[in-house]
């Protein structure tokens, strides 16, 4: 039941400030988007409600005979201060571990004999609890929803017991390099900040966080108008209404004080270098500040974003990529692979790169990874932004291939616009990206900005932080 964070390519949309303009379609693009369109005439429309607490409902119903039901609560990592960072995770934990009617092996017996399954992530900004089920079993599943949230005991041998389980997780995670540059960029980009924090939280809070620090969190927190009850698959609106004013209907709307406002992060840039010559491949990132959900920019970023693309060893075919880095990078022998990423929070965000490398070409690489950013800014092509606006709309749409998907995809989208967009509207606004609009933006974003950067490993050959940001406006060949 641990925390998911997904980096990369993920739905994040924008809510306003585009216009649409005339695209010149070939032959093979009209019939390929006029049957995308007849596609999309069929998706079922996402409904939404709310009650009188503030908490909203949203669903999707396509008739299948399963679906997928969550909690997506507006509470994450960025919420917590230097003393009870690591609480939201923590408390994820703890959800499953028996209620005032029902201990863990009951909930645990309850869903393995309804075919069901229950899980949960915590990631900066958000907590996500669901359910995934038979459409017949909806009302079961949304009141052990209900029961978890609302009812759990968060007694004390449990609560020792969880101290064990997320210190062995905090040791996995270690291990996995990904995600230890992750945090050490968010540490250097969003320094002294909540941003800047780990969502599992440091040693001595995992061992020092009780009971009065998780009640705390779920009384100031989990409140009706920062929750969405958010279900896709085989499920009526009505009934999933009906369900939610029985089970949440008395959860708090409010709370003295009022709602906690999201304490601002400002982006420094800056570095994080841990070098480790006994280390055989060298992990970095770098990245500079892009926008938050709702701002007009995002999509664009998007763009930019499927241009640099990703690759890596095992793909095969890499020159013959459409992403030019990944030709340079195959060609030369560069590195391992490279994962670019666009990622979003409600006021800020990260854009950039993440690449695995041998230590004889850290340098090489840094320089095309730059050399490719100010082509961006400077000389992208209208071809290459057509094929790109072209598999961001694939990928938009693949990622939405099941119930579970599309219910986190209404979750997130919920809490982020306060409704689900339309995929017409988005496909609409990808369409409407030119190559001026990526120079432009690229240009705003990435010409002259000082980066973060985050280092593990061999990393001697790295270039100075100093010489890196020349690199963001000229680049000698």
């Amino acid at each position: 039941m641990g925390f998911l964070r997904i980096i990369g390519w993920c739905l994040q949309f924008v809510t306003n400030g585009f216009s649409l303009q005339s695209i010149q379609l070939g032959t093979s693009r009209f019939r390929a988007t006029k049957a995308a369109t007849q596609i999309v005439l069929n998706v079922p429309e996402t409904k939404v409600s709310s009650l009188e607490n503030g908490l909203r409902v949203a669903s999707e119903d396509s008739g299948l005979s399963t679906c997928t039901v969550g909690l997506w609560i507006d509470a994450g990592s960025r919420y917590e201060n230097e003393k009870n960072n690591g609480t939201a995770h923590f408390l994820e934990h703890m959800a499953f571990k028996g209620t005032k009617k029902r201990s863990q092996l009951d909930l645990e017996l309850e869903i393995e004999n309804m075919g069901a399954h229950l899980n949960a992530y915590t990631s900066r900004e958000q907590t996500v609890y669901y359910a995934k089920a038979f459409s017949k079993d909806l009302p079961r599943a949304v009141e052990i929803l209900a029961d978890i949230i609302q009812n759990s005991t968060l007694g004390e041998a449990e609560i020792e017991r969880e101290r064990g389980v997320i210190l062995r997780e905090m040791q996995e995670v270690e291990t996995n390099l990904q995600e230890v540059v992750f945090d050490y960029l968010h540490a250097t980009a969003y320094q002294n900040t909540t941003l800047g924090r780990t969502i599992l939280g440091p040693t001595e809070n995992i061992k020092s966080i009780n009971r009065n620090d998780l009640v705390e969190y779920i009384t100031t927190h989990y409140k009706g108008p920062r929750i969405v009850l958010a279900a896709a698959g085989g499920v009526s609106h009505d009934e999933l209404l009906d369900l939610a004013n029985y089970h949440f209907g008395n959860l708090p709307s409010t709370q003295e004080g009022g709602i906690p406002a999201l304490p601002p992060c400002k982006f420094t840039g800056s570095e994080i270098r841990i070098r480790d010559d006994k280390m055989p491949l060298a992990h970095i990132a770098i990245a500079v500040e892009a926008v938050g959900w709702s701002h007009p920019d995002t999509i664009p970023l998007m763009v930019a974003n499927t241009l640099i693309g990703n690759w890596d060893r095992s793909f095969g075919g890499g020159v013959n990529l459409s992403s030019k880095l990944a030709q340079i990078t195959c060609h030369g022998n560069l590195c391992h692979s490279f994962q670019s990423f666009n990622t979003c929070y409600t006021d800020t965000g990260l854009w950039g790169l993440y690449m695995v490398c041998e230590p004889s070409t850290v340098q090489d690489m840094m320089h095309f990874v730059q050399r490719e950013w100010i082509r961006l800014c400077t000389s992208v092509t209208e071809s290459e932004v057509s094929r790109a606006t072209n598999l961001l709309k694939t990928n938009m749409l693949l990622q939405l291939d099941g119930s579970t998907p599309i219910c986190e995809d209404i979750g997130r989208q919920m809490l982020c616009y306060n409704r689900r967009i339309p995929i017409p509207e988005l496909e609409a606004r990808i369409e409407a990206i030119d190559a001026q609009t990526i120079r432009d933006i690229c240009t705003k974003y990435i010409y002259d900005k000082c980066p973060a950067i985050a280092a593990v490993g061999p990393i001697e050959q790295l270039p100075d932080y100093n010489r890196i940001h020349s690199g963001m406006y000229w680049l000698r060949d």
